[in-house]
């Protein structure tokens, strides 16, 4: 099999288009005709608690492919290789730099403002943990471990919960009394007031700590996943319905524990860990089959541009603002309705042309 996945690259970059590109223009539909996008509203924002639209696919499927990469990556640790101090070194600088750039992205580091430091509380951050859990497994497990491994993370996350009566209550929950507890101050969410006094905002629901195991369940995945999609006892054909087959299965079994451990994306909870788990599973395998097995990839290339570059696509869409400068080219049509989605339309196209160029370059940022 080819080093490298033509699928996995071109999906990748389907994920971060649908978040830097057409989520800013959907925002702009949504915000020029607001009477006749309800429904694309309700897919573009995260649901209030319990359930799951096509915006809550965007962060699993990340992560699900950060897991993807590590059987190509560190194929040579299951051919005979030892891991050395290098090894160890470039896992924990990648765990380091993923972290600073969460930090970047949404931890306020460049407030310079110790009191809106946020030290865990990023996408990236979430692979960071993810990522190094199940580099860790893939490099010292066989396969049978690594899935027993995977089990006990699973296990541990829903023994919490278990332990405090399935408490899902949004601010009471397990997940979010152990991020209170440990970040304190520092959670995202929290509101300072004049005096120097702080509270807990109600409106904040994401947990990090505790929902760090199921990140690592949801990254392993996406190894097991590239694991699979590796054999070479199958047919290509083979593998990619095996993969599909997998995928069926995960999300059977997350509806199946919903009415138990109902699927909540804030919390990470086991349910959605499992459903979305399976939606990865099946959006990678027909992305195989139609990419990489049967080679139809004409019209979709161009999705490698946001692909071979993810981390950085995300890094600059999250943070910077390219508005001052679409809204000064284009402020002659700001009477028209459909002005918010022309302003989108022209930021994308700008993060684009910075991607495409580093792409005609060969400049591919890895961390």
């Amino acid at each position: 099999m080819k080093k490298r996945l033509a699928s996995l690259d071109i999906l990748r970059g389907a994920d971060m288009f649908l978040l830097l590109f057409l989520g800013p223009v959907f925002y702009g539909m949504i915000s020029a005709w607001p009477d006749g996008t309800a429904w694309l509203a309700h897919q573009t924002t995260h649901v209030a608690w319990e359930g799951f639209v096509l915006w809550d696919i965007i962060m699993p499927l990340f992560l699900f492919m950060s897991g993807m990469t590590i059987p190509f990556s560190m194929e040579r640790y299951k051919q005979g290789g030892k891991p050395d101090g290098k090894f160890y070194l470039k896992l924990a600088k990648r765990f380091c730099l993923l972290f600073l750039l969460g930090w970047i992205v949404q931890g306020n580091l460049l407030d310079f403002n110790w009191k809106t430091f946020h030290p865990l509380a990023n996408t990236l951050q979430a692979i960071a943990i993810g990522y190094v859990i199940t580099a860790l497994l893939f490099v010292h497990l066989d396969l049978k471990w690594q899935l027993v491994a995977g089990a006990l993370l699973f296990a541990a996350y829903w023994i919490a919960f278990a332990c405090t009566g399935m408490n899902l209550d949004p601010q009471e929950n397990i997940a979010m009394v152990i991020d209170k507890a440990v970040l304190g101050p520092h959670r995202n969410g929290v509101v300072w007031a004049a005096d120097g006094s702080w509270s807990f905002s109600p409106k904040y629901q994401y947990t990090w700590i505790l929902s760090g195991l199921n990140f690592a369940v949801t990254v392993l995945l996406g190894c097991l996943a590239a694991q699979m999609l590796k054999c070479e006892r199958h047919t290509p054909a083979k593998r990619a319905a095996l993969v599909a087959l997998a995928g069926a299965g995960l999300i059977a079994a997350g509806l199946a524990i919903s009415p138990l451990f109902p699927i909540i994306k804030k919390i990470w909870s086991s349910s959605m860990t499992l459903f979305s788990g399976g939606i990865c599973f099946l959006l990678i395998a027909l992305t195989y089959y139609v990419v990489d097995v049967r080679g139809w990839h004409k019209g979709l290339d161009w999705l490698k541009i946001y692909g071979l570059n993810a981390i950085t696509a995300y890094c600059i869409g999250e943070v910077v603002d390219f508005s001052s400068v679409s809204a000064s080219l284009l402020h002659g049509f700001s009477a028209f309705t459909w002005y918010p989605v022309l302003l989108a339309v022209a930021n994308g196209a700008i993060l684009f042309g910075i991607l495409l160029l580093m792409y005609k370059k060969g400049l591919f940022l890895k961390v």
